[in-house]
């Protein structure tokens, strides 16, 4: 290691270990299924060394892809724009993610658990406000997202949210 990349491992403090529990819970089943499956390997990849991290990685990041297109289906079905910016916060981390993988295989073999502690660090906040606040969102409009079906589905037409789905966003 060189004398800068041990200082930034030095300087670099890792969140606490994330644990899924109620306050990760958005309130749709299905949902909160996912996520569950996103901590548990998310924490996995977490607690192994460097050298042991680029497949449990590589799975990770399947599982974000499916996990986060699952709730972009979700927004496009219940009137979100598709240019939304829930959606656009998961590309930019699905980007970050992928390009991650590229610099670990030019020999960055830290960035991995540089990545997966600040995946634990953002998705907490992300799944209380972005995620429950589309949880809320799916359930006003009667969306089944076990069935990905809408109750009415002209209860959608003309709708044009653009916003991410929390409270705090429009």
């Amino acid at each position: 290691m060189t004398d800068t990349a041990t200082a930034e491992h030095a300087t670099h403090s890792a969140p606490p270990p994330l644990q899924w529990g109620e306050g990760l819970v958005t309130g749709d089943a299905r949902m909160d299924d996912t996520h569950e499956e996103f901590v548990a390997l998310l924490e996995a990849l977490r607690a192994l060394p460097a050298d042991a991290q680029l497949d449990p990685y590589r799975e990770l990041v399947r599982h974000t892809e499916a996990h986060f297109a699952q709730e972009d289906r979700w927004m496009v079905a219940t009137g979100f724009t598709p240019q939304n910016c829930h959606s656009m916060q998961h590309n930019s981390v699905l980007d970050t993610m992928r390009e991650v993988e590229k610099h670990h295989l030019q020999g960055d073999t830290e960035i991995i658990g540089r990545m997966a502690d600040a995946l634990a660090d953002w998705f907490p906040q992300h799944a209380r406000s972005m995620d429950a606040g589309l949880a809320q969102h799916l359930q006003a409009m009667g969306y089944d997202s076990r069935t990905e079906t809408l109750a009415d589905p002209s209860r959608v037409a003309g709708l044009t949210q653009s916003g991410c789905g929390s409270s705090g966003c429009s």
